[in-house]
């Protein structure tokens, strides 16, 4: 077993955090999970706001270790993008949001720069059409 600093990525907050890594298992404590994801371990289950997933068992989830990201990501319902070896877990958001946020046919907001290096906003066009180009290298 290794500890080392990692990466956890949740939407656009980016938190460094002590992890103790054994194989593909990633291990962190409580206050990282909270303060890197915003979920807590409360006596009635992980939560995150008003949101609480019920936990039967914390065996799996929870040891002297910390906790283990893959199994928490599992019993919240959420996804996990996870390089142990390059130290960076990214979290998903859950199939129930995304969901609702296509069915509403609306675009999320992003902002890019032009050729120029001036910012736009897709939400500085709402009520328009709008042509947008992407181009990746890869």
């Amino acid at each position: 077993m290794s500890e080392r600093e990692i990466t956890l990525i949740d939407g656009e907050r980016v938190t460094r955090a002590s992890a103790r890594i054994e194989g593909s298992r990633v291990r962190i404590a409580p206050a990282d999970l909270e303060r890197g994801f915003g979920w807590k371990l409360e006596p009635q289950g992980l939560c995150k706001g008003d949101l609480c997933v019920t936990l039967r068992e914390r065996r799996g989830l929870l040891d002297d270790g910390g906790v283990d990201l893959a199994v928490f990501a599992q019993t919240a319902g959420l996804p996990l993008a996870m390089d142990a070896g390059e130290g960076v877990a990214v979290l998903g958001e859950s199939a129930a949001a995304r969901g609702s946020r296509l069915a509403s046919l609306e675009a999320p907001d992003f902002t890019l720069p032009d050729l120029e290096g001036k910012l736009h906003s897709l939400s500085q066009h709402r009520g328009k059409k709008v042509l947008l180009i992407a181009y990746a290298s890869w």
